[in-house]
């Protein structure tokens, strides 16, 4: 088998990596009872630095596993409550005339932190939720002609109710496209849901969490990640996934670009976190369904036929080979 490259000091430091990663998932999970692969997931997503989407219907802990994950990070965090009242200067910043100076004077909205939690994303009108689209994907604010940086890291953490549910709008196509990867919580088993009370009825909140990472681990963890060796034929390999969507008669909208690359990021953090510095097929086949499903837009017709994203993905994947090379794969 082909060496990577990256050599023993790559393998140290995805060595690191993994220690860390399983510290603060063990935290997380200390509150988010029962879900380990939700979790890991959300961890997965957040260290290939993109934004999550968790959607699911209410009640299931949409919103403590955001603040569980926020409060495990040393990290400044701002929750926006997406309301069908909020505007979008709301959630970016407003220009506030000083009598003093006699000047405009930018005030910075609450998507000026580490981690943003957008509470029930999708409650808010669509005008508002396009204030997200520049700064989650250039991380930037921009103003009357000015530009404004947000914090590194930056991550959006989104709670969505499903669109059957009263009350909420759909996102829209590039709103998804946004999110680096989506994941459904769904009910939890027995014994997890008994811990739950449990904790409920001592008092003990995702907000109580001691924090086990700081901003320098997070932006160390998130180099070490986008470093993992990525062989060309595992490049092919996604490229062949990605196309094929964009070939499915069902599909009205298959995946564009950003997703191919949102899987390739998210298998580079997943590798690092089992605590390998290459990535494997494997690798791509497990982050492919969190990336690729919310990015495949049905033709309504097949919506009828009861055609689902995730099975259409899954034929794909069954279908497209798995590239068998000497390159770690």
């Amino acid at each position: 088998m082909e060496s990577s490259g990256n050599g023993a000091g790559a393998a140290g430091q995805v060595e690191w990596f993994a220690e860390h990663y399983e510290v603060l998932a063990r935290n997380v999970e200390t509150f988010i009872r029962g879900k380990p692969e939700v979790v890991r997931a959300a961890l997965v997503c957040l260290f290939a630095e993109g934004h999550l989407l968790i959607e699911d219907v209410p009640g299931v802990g949409k919103t403590s596993l955001a603040k569980a994950v926020a409060s495990s990070i040393g990290a400044t965090m701002r929750r926006i409550q997406f309301t069908p009242d909020l505007l979008p200067t709301d959630v970016t910043g407003v220009q506030v005339y000083d009598d003093r100076t006699r000047q405009f004077e930018f005030r910075p909205g609450p998507v000026f932190a580490n981690v943003v939690l957008a509470d029930e994303i999708n409650r808010a009108s669509p005008k508002t939720q396009s204030a997200l689209l520049e700064v989650m994907d250039e991380r930037q604010v921009t103003m009357d002609g000015t530009t404004y940086p947000v914090a590194h890291p930056f991550i959006v953490m989104a709670t969505s109710n499903p669109v059957e549910h009263e009350g909420v709008y759909r996102l829209p196509e590039a709103q998804l496209d946004r999110f680096l990867m989506r994941v459904e919580v769904g009910y939890p088993a027995a014994v997890a849901e008994r811990e739950i009370i449990e904790n409920r009825t001592r008092g003990y909140t995702p907000e109580q969490l001691s924090s086990v990472l700081t901003v320098d681990d997070m932006r160390r963890m998130m180099t070490i990640a986008h470093q993992v060796y990525l062989a060309p034929v595992l490049m092919e390999y996604i490229v062949a996934v990605v196309s094929a969507t964009r070939r499915m008669p069902e599909l009205r909208l298959g995946v564009s670009p950003r997703g191919s690359l949102g899987v390739a990021t998210a298998a580079q953090s997943l590798a690092a976190a089992s605590g390998r510095p290459f990535v494997t097929a494997q690798d791509v086949k497990t982050v492919a369904p969190n990336v690729l499903a919310h990015r495949m837009i049905l033709r309504p017709e097949a919506q009828l036929q009861g055609h689902i994203p995730e099975a259409l993905l899954d034929s794909i994947l069954s279908a497209v080979p798995v590239p068998q090379d000497r390159a770690r794969v």
